[in-house]
């Protein structure tokens, strides 16, 4: 079965659920950032959510400069956001 992207409707429910996110429409994407205390925390919580994320089968995009992460979650085959990249965000949320 072919994954299909949220509707509008499904997005706003999903941002609602996920208050420490955003839609990026530029780049069809959830979007969090997540400030920690140093580069080695982010590191740290970079693999912790690269290990998870490679299970799943479905790699964010993202940025790290020092204590700062930035995550976009989209899904390319989709071009848009579909439920993995909701779930995934759930997922980071516990994680982080």
């Amino acid at each position: 079965m072919m994954i299909q992207p949220l509707s509008d409707e499904a997005l706003q429910a999903a941002l609602t659920a996920l208050p420490q996110w955003s839609h990026d429409a530029g780049r069809e994407a959830l979007h969090r950032r997540i400030v920690t205390s140093d580069f080695a925390e982010a590191l740290a919580l970079m693999v912790r959510i690269g290990v998870e994320a490679d299970k799943r089968d479905h790699h964010p995009e993202w940025a790290n400069v020092y204590n700062k992460l930035d995550i976009w979650l989209t899904t390319h085959d989709t071009k848009g956001i579909s439920q993995r990249d909701v779930d995934l965000a759930q997922l980071i949320d516990k994680i982080a």
